[in-house]
């Protein structure tokens, strides 16, 4: 336990393990925090199962692994504490299914088939099942510069270009228009997105509106504006169509 996962990684000489040098950095920076703690994790995508020997290790006895994959073969590695379904990840029934059987995530990594609609379909259907205060990973994202995957640079219904879109949610409530983005669920639930070569992390948080606070004294004058005429027609608009506070002056009237 108290290993780094990289000297664990660099020791392993079980079943096949295959990763990106620099994965492993970043699984100890969102994961660590976990250890030795009774978790619920899913992984999809095992292939070799040598990555659920590494989870193992890593993370305890303690923890509670689920790990799916396409092959029925990866069946053989279920054991006790590791739970394993076989099924694809373009099957909406299937993932429904699964969204169902399991209890709530602390920790989603996909490493499954990397296409933008295996990303994207598990991502709408899985995403709700990670706790509050969860992790949801997303691992070999180059492949949305991958024609044969689905994707391409710029490409409108890439994964990365999928992930662009929280940039904006997590800002909604400074958009005051509705109409334009609303605040949703995941403005509510995704505190932060990171973007890392190959790896989208999405952390979990329940958020409320973001406020503002003003502490200790005043000490410069402030920009006087000259005082503008209103005309009667300009005062009518604006009772019949009130404007939309933006988020600084809304906080101001707290």
């Amino acid at each position: 336990m108290n290993q780094s996962l990289r000297n664990i990684y660099k020791e392993h000489n079980g079943r096949l393990l295959h990763k990106w040098d620099h994965y492993i950095e970043i699984y100890e920076k969102y994961f660590s925090k976990y250890r030795g703690k009774q978790i619920n994790i899913l992984e999809i995508g095992i292939s070799h199962g040598g990555s659920l020997q590494m989870w193992r290790e890593y993370f305890g006895e303690q923890a509670n692994i689920y790990a799916v994959d396409i092959n029925p073969e990866c069946k053989k590695f279920e054991e006790n504490g590791v739970k394993i379904f076989i099924g694809s990840q373009e099957d909406e029934m299937f993932l429904q299914k699964l969204f169902d059987t399991l209890p709530a995530l602390d920790i989603l990594i996909d490493d499954g088939g990397h296409t933008m609609k295996q990303q994207i379909y598990t991502f709408n259907k899985l995403f709700e099942k990670v706790k509050p205060d969860g992790v949801y990973l997303v691992e070999d994202t180059h492949t949305s510069y991958w024609k044969h995957w689905g994707g391409g640079f710029e490409r409108k219904d890439s994964f990365i270009e999928f992930s662009k879109k929280f940039i904006d949610k997590l800002h909604a409530w400074h958009i005051d228009d509705s109409k334009v983005l609303a605040v949703d669920g995941y403005t509510k639930s995704i505190n932060c997105v990171t973007f890392y070569d190959s790896i989208v992390v999405f952390e979990k948080q329940r958020r409320e509106e973001p406020f503002h606070t003003m502490k200790g004294i005043p000490s410069i004058a402030e920009e006087i504006k000259p005082i503008k005429e209103i005309s009667p027609f300009k005062k009518w608009k604006r009772a019949l169509f009130p404007k939309k506070q933006n988020s600084f002056d809304r906080q101001l009237e707290r």
